[in-house]
């Protein structure tokens, strides 16, 4: 047998070993090594397994959109993640985002117990970089080119990157986890592990990304590998968490005392690092930041560019510093934005996810930079709502405001292009509630409107759904951004901002500021940046309306403590109350309209930290578990 065809064999059958033990830990691959005489030869081999591990982890991360429903402004509905981990094949579950699977409607409230499968496919893509770590390691000590060993180290250097990934989120949920740094042969090795303090974890991840950026180039090899701004990048995060942590306070890991010294040091060192990645590699914000072209009210034939950075033009852009490749069409490795995000009118998409109603107010006036009047909800029932200053379903009410809008959202009246079996079907306005109408006439034309039976709040994503036909639902092959370059900005100013570095505050406004002039904004007025309160809820505000559904916000809510400050004090007996542009809460799906209503200690508590899983802890003994799941 051809021996390529011998290495591709033997290796994915180690990859889909990995990938079918669901019910381990660390979804083990086979026991045995992979004799060298048949792998872990060449260059070639090794990237070869590099790859096939990052495809595996990709899953941990690409479907994010749905966490954000954590938040305030993003609503995930319905079953779209309940049972897909019982499909009969097991590496087509983990295809199909099972790392997220386990609740039936996310929420802002009592989600802590709902991420089993997201801790135990962590481990499962740990344990495959520790697998790749492994064997690269064993090829190194053979090696006696220079080159290749520089080759090899550099893929090393990525999949401890990966590794310290992971890690990032298991500490962000869960607080102390067990750590792993090398492969596991048995299961029943990984059954006895304790939990590790997330000093020790990151103080780990620190050493894997300085190994990372020492080893890395300075740009990538090649579309999808990484290069040392993504080291730098990732490390300047784990600083900002952990000085996070220390500066607001983690009561609910009471293994964990906070120190205001660690804080100043971690926003210090971080700051650093996302200074090293602005200055010192050319990167540069998609199209230069520029805002691009805005169509009018009405029309979507040239969106600005902020829209386009979440299609494929965007793919391998250097904004992208960490990001996760789809192969598209006829690949099985398709990402599944549309079918997500769009309705039936785009392949059929099933809306799972939607934009909140609270999230317009948040794009501010291009004239003043600053907030509009809130928008007042209006059933279209009540007389001249359609033309009622302020009024949500009045399209005039979102003209003139940050480009990010009309690139994000799609209210009554906007436009997107239909696709169905691949080809453009033209135009469709969405108009909330009239679904699917033929020969809705519109200025004289005549379209089919919007049709989905998924949107409960008056709003659908424009953001991540592509306008261009060729690609089915499932077989979309736009990066999935992790870090983006202008997120690195905005953690700059933010660490700029808590450590009190005065030198710096002026850079840290001008990035900000760079950001805002992507949605066409003025800079920031001096009242805006006065204070280091001011300048924090300055960076808020970029970091919500920026990152929108890229799975940020849940864990900046909980990082800053503000869980009950930007929903409502525990005890409140009104709660916290969601609605639609009509003035109506969601309905037709549990807890869709209050949260948080006369809610304990207790509750909130369960946002912050997450429960180990009780899977876990009935196989290994040695779990403990966290404080507010006692």
């Amino acid at each position: 047998m051809n021996k390529f065809i011998v290495k591709t064999i033997t290796y994915m059958t180690v990859l889909l070993g990995c990938i079918a033990c669901h019910d381990d830990l660390l979804n083990q691959p086979t026991r045995e090594h992979l004799s060298s005489s048949i792998f872990w030869e060449t260059t070639n081999d090794a990237e070869y397994a590099l790859n096939g591990a990052v495809a595996d982890i990709r899953h941990l991360f690409d479907r994010d959109y749905y966490l954000v429903a954590m938040g305030e402004y993003v609503y995930v509905r319905g079953n779209v993640l309940q049972g897909t981990s019982a499909t009969s094949d097991p590496s087509s579950a983990l295809k199909k985002g099972a790392a997220y699977d386990g609740f039936y409607e996310l929420n802002p409230a009592g989600y802590g117990n709902s991420f089993s499968n997201m801790y135990k496919y962590c481990y499962g893509g740990i344990n495959r970089c520790n697998y790749v770590i492994e064997g690269i390691q064993n090829m190194i000590n053979r090696e006696t080119s220079q080159d290749n060993i520089e080759t090899l180290e550099s893929f090393v250097g990525e999949a401890k990157l990966y590794r310290a990934l992971i890690y990032l989120r298991l500490i962000s949920m869960w607080g102390d986890v067990p750590y792993i740094d090398e492969r596991i042969y048995y299961k029943e090795e990984a059954d006895t592990l304790s939990r590790r303090p997330i000093k020790y974890i990151k103080d780990r991840m620190l050493e894997d990304l300085d190994y990372a950026y020492t080893k890395l180039p300075n740009t990538p090899s090649k579309y999808g590998r990484l290069a040392k701004p993504a080291a730098l990048a990732l490390r300047g995060k784990v600083n900002l968490y952990w000085a996070s942590w220390n500066k607001f306070g983690w009561p609910e890991l009471d293994t964990f005392t906070p120190n205001d010294q660690e804080a100043q040091d971690a926003y210090t060192a971080a700051a650093s690092d996302f200074r090293k990645v602005i200055d010192e590699f050319g990167l540069q914000l998609f199209r230069n930041g520029e805002p691009g072209t805005c169509d009018p009210l009405g029309k979507a034939e040239n969106l600005p560019n902020y829209y386009y950075l979440f299609t494929n033009v965007a793919n391998g852009n250097s904004e992208f510093i960490i990001a996760f490749t789809h192969g598209g069409v006829g690949t099985d490795q398709g990402e599944s934005l549309m079918r997500d995000l769009a309705g039936r009118t785009l392949e059929y998409g099933q809306c799972w996810v939607t934009p909140r109603f609270e999230i317009a107010d948040r794009y501010q006036d291009l004239t003043t930079g600053d907030f509009r009047e809130a928008l007042v909800p209006m059933s279209p029932t009540v007389t001249d709502a359609r033309t009622t200053e302020n009024s949500a379903i009045n399209p005039a009410s979102y003209d003139n405001r940050d480009y990010r809008l009309k690139s994000t959202l799609l209210w009554d009246y906007e436009m997107i292009m239909g696709i169905y079996d691949k080809a453009e079907t033209g135009f469709s306005p969405f108009i909330y509630k009239t679904w699917g109408v033929n020969n809705f006439e519109i200025n004289g034309q005549l379209y089919k409107t919007y049709e989905t039976d998924g949107c409960l709040t008056g709003y659908v994503f424009r953001k991540f759904v592509r306008n261009y036909a060729g690609q089915g639902r499932d077989e979309g092959d736009v990066d999935w951004p992790v870090i983006r370059l202008a997120d690195v900005y905005l953690m700059y100013a933010e660490a700029v901002n808590f450590a009190n570095l005065g030198a710096e505050k002026d850079y840290a406004i001008q990035m900000v500021n760079r950001v805002r002039h992507r949605g066409n904004l003025p800079a920031l007025s001096a009242e805006k940046t006065a204070t280091q309160e001011a300048f924090f809820e300055a960076i808020e505000q970029e970091r919500i309306v920026e990152l929108i559904g890229e799975g940020q916000r849940p864990f900046d809510l909980r990082r800053w403590r503000k869980i009950e400050e930007r929903f409502c004090p525990p005890g409140d007996p009104d709660g916290y109350t969601i609605r639609d542009t009509w003035g109506n809460p969601p309905s037709g799906y549990s807890h869709s309209g209050t949260f948080f209503q006369n809610a304990t200690n207790q509750i909130y508590e369960r946002c912050y930290i997450f429960a180990i899983p009780e899977s876990e802890r009935n196989r290994n003994p040695n779990l403990t578990q966290n404080k507010p799941w006692l």
